[in-house]
């Protein structure tokens, strides 16, 4: 069961701007990249359930977070039918994200009030997202789109909150793009807790990295 509401899981993505995206079969690799992550100020995870059990490390991670990191927020992403969301929620998922639109997925996450983020990638799909509850949109993938995309939605549609994933990185140059063209937050996976820090297990650069992207992020909604 969440432990937040969807409105509170809104209010974090608003207020950080930022949601880092992982996953790995490692348990305990998992836990102090998640930690990593929240003594850098992450308040939200997507757990990118893309493996084989995954659901058992997603678990095991939510229940560290309750009882180690007060305050996070753990959601997952990569969800593609509403039995999983049923089952991730059931492991306290605070929030849902779905690389397509659908509507099993929006009936079982409203159905519980969490938070259900779709992947959308038309002004068409974005509409239909809201229709059916959305808060805040994912627009997959971001770098096909790009920030002129964002720019011209928010023009007819100020209303509009989008999370882009893919094509972020936690460069000013990037961030300001995006920020300025009016997404409320960013998704944030390799470019963030790449490769090469897992590898060499740099769970202090990693902390590091979270805080200077946060920083850049939060000059450049005050400058904006």
């Amino acid at each position: 069961m969440a432990q937040f509401s969807r409105l509170e899981v809104v209010q974090a993505m608003q207020e950080t701007g930022m949601v880092p995206l992982f996953f790995h079969h490692d348990i305990e690799l998992s836990k102090k990249v998640l930690k990593a992550c929240y003594d850098g100020g992450a308040r939200l995870l997507e757990f990118t359930a893309r493996g084989d059990f995954a659901h058992e490390v997603f678990g095991t991670l939510t229940k560290y977070a309750i009882a180690e990191l007060p305050g996070m927020i753990m959601g997952v992403g990569s969800v593609t039918d509403a039995a999983a969301a049923s089952l991730y929620m059931q492991l306290g998922a605070n929030f849902v994200v779905t690389p397509v639109l659908r509507e099993d997925i929006a009936v079982v996450c409203n159905r519980r009030k969490v938070l259900w983020s779709p992947g959308c990638g038309t002004l068409t799909e974005i509409t239909k997202a809201e229709e059916m509850g959305c808060e805040i949109v994912k627009l997959f993938p971001g770098d096909i789109y790009g920030p002129q995309f964002v720019k011209g939605i928010k023009g007819p549609q100020p209303w509009t909150s989008i999370m882009p994933t893919g094509g972020v990185s936690p460069t000013k140059e990037n961030l300001k793009g995006w920020f300025d063209a009016g997404v409320t937050c960013v998704g944030m996976g390799s470019k963030l807790i790449s490769k090469e820090i897992l590898a060499k297990k740099d769970f202090n650069g990693l902390k590091v990295k979270v805080q200077e992207a946060l920083a850049i992020i939060q000059e450049v909604k005050r400058k904006g």
